[in-house]
């Protein structure tokens, strides 16, 4: 090689490491950096109001809260003063491939993988312009909403930040049985694969198999449900041996444990099990509440799909009569539960059961939770910073707090004066970018 070469080589890569490090620098220079200004910021952690805050962004995260209002001249205003501002908001029990009406039983049989997968596109987009900045995903078809959360990531499509169980997990006949309602012919014999166990080895290849399918966490259908086709709504669908196996398996993978349940018995078990939260749980008692406290299990109790499913059983022809009779007694008993549960200081994070009710309605959820006795500080703390500790992300999510993600949203009046101001958010940012601007007169 002669000199002249190894000189113009040399001169090469200084060159492009130069390059190299001027594009960092132009990078590092162009990071993006908003200062909004809040009348009013909710503090999660305390469940109070601050007046005149500004949060300062840098790259999608909350870098520091100030008193008063004072923007950088680097910094990009977004001006709230007018508005009370909120960390973005959590749902921890949606459906986003679903959507209930009186052909639901009929799209198992009509629909393909990418009609849910178009139906959750929408979805997510309805939920996030809701407010709701979060979810946690608990049970879908043919992990549809593992190539949605995906997607959104990646900022393909519009959406949450979706923690997804993936396909739920049932025993044969249970609740999440796929089959369920089908003739003969066409039930066959699912299995782990397709979310349907029995026994302790059994349940243990199904939680391996979501972990091989890219779930977040372990959804599982510990007793009867309502809108299944089939005769109970509470009995009692795993053994405890089951249970014990899902626990112990998930714990091995990292996975936290969702336990839809309605009836007393299926929710001991459950518990005993060492689960993380318990979803509906109409029928729980005051000694179940009390083994809840002692386990440190939280409670997610959807009372908008009680609600929901009470107004449609009284349609007729709206469900088939078998869920029509699960639904006029089961759906009435949530809101009491949750009143009670509350009183005796069970945690609770916030859930809906959306994909029974319309997506894009779960604000309606805090009125209910409101209304049945909870103070709305309360209400929003299961939404923020509650919801985040289930998740285990509160140092992530859940406040509008140094290092979190600027997930942040805003409505015009006082939600601790008037709850249902969660229905009519007017801005939207997750993650920094804002993806539901203030509409401004002209």
């Amino acid at each position: 090689m002669t000199t002249n070469t190894k000189q113009h080589r040399l001169r090469a890569r200084v060159l492009t490491l130069l390059l190299l490090g001027s594009t960092w620098m132009v990078a590092a220079a162009s990071a993006e950096e908003i200062a909004i200004y809040a009348g009013k910021l909710f503090d999660s952690e305390r469940g109070e109001l601050l007046p005149n805050r500004t949060v300062h962004i840098v790259d999608g995260r909350i870098e520091s809260v100030q008193a008063g209002f004072a923007k950088r001249d680097r910094e990009r205003l977004v001006d709230l003063r007018d508005y009370t501002v909120l960390p973005g908001l959590m749902d921890m029990h949606t459906h986003l491939v679903y959507e209930f009406g009186p052909r639901a039983y009929m799209e198992t049989f009509t629909w393909n993988p990418a009609d849910y997968t178009l139906r959750g596109v929408d979805a997510a987009r309805r939920t996030l312009e809701a407010g709701f900045t979060t979810v946690r995903d608990l049970g879908d078809k043919d992990n549809v909403t593992v190539s949605l959360r995906n997607a959104i990531n990646a900022g393909t499509i519009t959406g949450p930040r979706i923690f997804t169980a993936g396909k739920s997990i049932a025993t044969t006949g249970g609740h999440a049985d796929p089959t369920n309602g089908h003739r003969m012919t066409l039930m066959g014999s699912p299995g782990p694969a397709e979310g349907v166990v029995n026994g302790a080895d059994s349940a243990r290849e199904a939680v391996r198999q979501r972990y091989k399918d890219g779930a977040d966490l372990i959804k599982i259908t510990a007793t009867g449900g309502v809108l299944s086709v089939a005769k109970s709504g509470q009995n009692p669908q795993f053994m405890s041996d089951e249970l014990e196996s899902i626990v112990k398996t998930a714990k091995d993978y990292g996975f936290t444990v969702a336990v839809h349940a309605h009836g007393k018995e299926g929710m001991e078990r459950a518990i005993r099990a060492g689960v993380d939260s318990i979803e509906h749980g109409t029928y729980m008692d005051a000694e179940t509440m009390d083994l809840m406290r002692r386990h440190d299990t939280w409670y997610v109790p959807t009372i908008l799909a009680g609600e929901w499913v009470t107004e449609k059983a009284a349609v007729e022809g709206f469900f088939p009569e078998v869920v029509r009779s699960k639904a006029s007694t089961i759906g009435p008993l949530i809101r009491d539960t949750f009143s009670e549960a509350y009183k005796r200081g069970v945690k609770i994070a916030f859930g809906t059961d959306s994909g029974v009710s319309p997506h894009g309605d779960n604000g309606r959820e805090f009125a209910l939770m409101v209304g049945a006795g909870m103070p709305p500080a309360d209400a929003i703390r299961s939404a923020t910073w509650n919801a985040a500790q289930l998740l285990d992300m509160e140092d992530e999510l859940g406040s509008i707090s140094p290092g979190r993600h600027a997930d942040i949203i805003a409505v015009k009046g006082n939600p601790l004066e008037d709850i249902t101001e969660l229905q009519r958010v007017q801005f939207v940012m997750k993650g920094g970018e804002v993806f539901k601007p203030v509409q401004t007169r002209q």
